[in-house]
């Protein structure tokens, strides 16, 4: 025992786990700095790049780390580049290492929900800040793991430095030993320090775990601890009702297709908008306002193939400012595909799609265009979306998810974008789960902070995919509150893609039933519902009318 606690101490292997250290240290950042690289590469899409990555990964992984350590050590001086044998040990460890790391990354990458990516791009983000801001924090968190095992198996790999006369811990165990004949005292002792080194490292991982923890995230956020997702905070008894916004028609009642005593107040409406209509005998024709209004998006002979499935044949839909047209049909009818393109969230086959001529996505010539140029023609073209399922972006709370598009796409400083966020939520009755993350959220608190979210890009058309179908019934009536007084109080041009008859009756303007791909009717909400012209729709509605009652 005296001699192992001697070896313990012992200056000369002490000094091997400095080298020991500097190796580690070498192949760990450099690897991790290759890895990302790589990784990059093998996602870029581009063939003949990732093509690249690919084979540097079957080469450094399908030969022993042993020989790319002679290779660096003895071939590379024949070429002019002469190491020293520990920064050899570096560059050959770092290299083999970049593979691991690379394939660590690109899974986190891969991990992270395809929601996120649709969400961040319908917000308007460009590219690289998706990656930064969304995709990147969520893939980091998830490969902390997987990047402290491949730490830890640095360091062991480490070892094999000593074939290449690196004085590191193992190969000095192995020269005191040979003098001494103590083998057992002597690599007991080594053993425990490479474990007391490894789980230094482990610790380091798991504090850097447990920093990286959303649930302890929000916690701090709120000042109190965070409920589960089964036990979330109970909302009360009665949703606030929405207070209209800005230029929104106020103390109005809509009735029979009119509002009723309706004036608009606290500044004009925008141009085009319903509520710009001419009041006679204090009631408002919104037919006649819509018919009157200039045409926010136009959809011309559309089509959309998925491999040999043809989803979409032919659509061609014109809808005006202010106007709230439902999407109705079964389910493989298009409807989320045909909103999917309108956003550029997917690609057109053939046809065209515009916002007042803006066709997103597409050049004068019709060449696709780079998703950063996307990116500013959704801004530009001013068209928001909310998804089926919430798609909110799990490490931000409430008001940073509704944020992102005032900070990071109009560029709005923090403090003020923070404000308007917490107006937002306000607006959609959710003020008090400002500071919640979405974890912590019922379906349908998701579901009105992602409509909050989509209002904060001020959107001049709003695309909503099937809003309340992921919802349980009874949060169902909370996000239909909040759309219908988008639509009846602000006079928002709204696509929505639903099964609420009820619903669409009472909102919308217009009714388009899809099947198979194609519009097979169309016209006012109440003659599409109540008296159906062709067969499939009339079974249709038959039947979810008669689930619904």
């Amino acid at each position: 025992m005296s001699s192992f606690l001697h070896y313990l101490s012992m200056p000369y292997l002490l000094g091997g786990i400095l080298v020991t250290l500097q190796a580690t240290a070498l192949g760990f950042f450099g690897g991790f700095a290759g890895g990302l690289v790589l990784s990059g590469m093998a996602l870029s899409g581009n063939r003949v790049v990732s093509g690249i990555a690919r084979t540097y990964s079957v080469i450094f992984r399908g030969t022993p780390l042993v020989l790319q350590l002679v290779f660096v050590f003895t071939a590379l001086p024949h070429a002019g580049v002469v190491l020293s044998p520990v920064m050899a040990a570096g560059v050959a460890l770092a290299a083999n290492e970049a593979t691991f790391f690379a394939e660590i990354l690109r899974s986190a990458v891969l991990g992270v929900d395809k929601g996120q990516t649709d969400a961040a791009r319908a917000v308007g983000l460009r590219p690289w800040i998706v990656m930064r801001r969304i995709v990147g924090p969520q893939a980091a968190r998830a490969a902390i793991p997987a990047i402290g095992s491949e730490a830890v198996a640095t360091m062991k790999n480490s070892a094999l430095a000593s074939i290449i006369a690196v004085p590191e811990l193992t190969l000095r165990s192995n020269q005191l030993a040979s003098a001494t004949f103590d083998y057992f005292s002597i690599f007991f002792a080594s053993g425990l320090m490479y474990l007391v080194l490894t789980g230094a490292i482990t610790g380091l991982q798991l504090t850097i775990e447990r920093a990286a923890d959303l649930s302890r995230i929000g916690s701090r956020r709120r000042g109190r601890p965070t409920a589960p997702d089964t036990a979330a905070t109970p909302e009360p008894a009665e949703t606030p009702a929405p207070q209209p916004m800005n230029g929104a028609v106020h103390n109005g009642a809509f009735v029979n297709g009119a509002f009723v005593n309706g004036a608009v107040t606290n500044g004009a409406a925008p141009e085009g908008a319903v509520s710009n209509a001419t009041v006679v005998n204090g009631a408002v024709s919104r037919d006649a306002a819509v018919r009157r209004a200039r045409v926010a998006l136009t959809i011309t002979d559309v089509h959309k193939s998925f491999d040999d499935h043809e989803v979409l044949r032919g659509i061609d839909l014109e809808i005006r400012k202010s106007e709230v047209v439902a999407l109705l049909g079964p389910s493989g009818s298009g409807k989320s595909t045909l909103l999917r393109l309108i956003n550029h969230l997917e690609t057109i086959d053939r046809g065209t799609i515009s916002f007042d001529g803006i066709e997103v996505g597409y050049r004068d010539d019709g060449a696709t265009l780079p998703e950063r140029e996307v990116a500013r023609q959704r801004v530009d073209a001013g068209v928001g979306m909310v998804f089926q399922h919430f798609n909110l972006f799990g490490h931000l709370t409430s008001r940073e998810n509704v944020a992102v598009p005032l900070r990071w796409v109009h560029r709005v400083p923090k403090d003020e974008a923070m404000a308007q966020a917490d107006r937002l939520l306000d607006r959609v009755g959710l003020a008090e789960r400002a500071h919640a993350l979405p974890r912590h959220l019922s379906g349908g608190q998701q579901q009105r902070v992602g409509i909050a979210r989509a209002l904060a890009g001020r959107p001049q058309v709003l695309l909503l995919d099937e809003p309340t179908s992921a919802l349980d019934p009874e949060r169902v009536q909370e996000v239909l509150e909040v759309i219908r007084s988008l639509a009846l109080d602000e006079g928002l041009t709204m696509l929505i893609a639903t099964h609420q008859l009820g619903f669409a009756r009472e909102v919308a303007d217009r009714a388009v039933f899809m099947a198979g791909g194609r519009v097979l009717e169309q016209g006012a909400t109440t003659e599409v519902l109540d008296h159906p012209k062709h067969p499939t729709a009339a079974r249709f509605l038959r039947a979810v009318h008669t689930v619904e009652v």
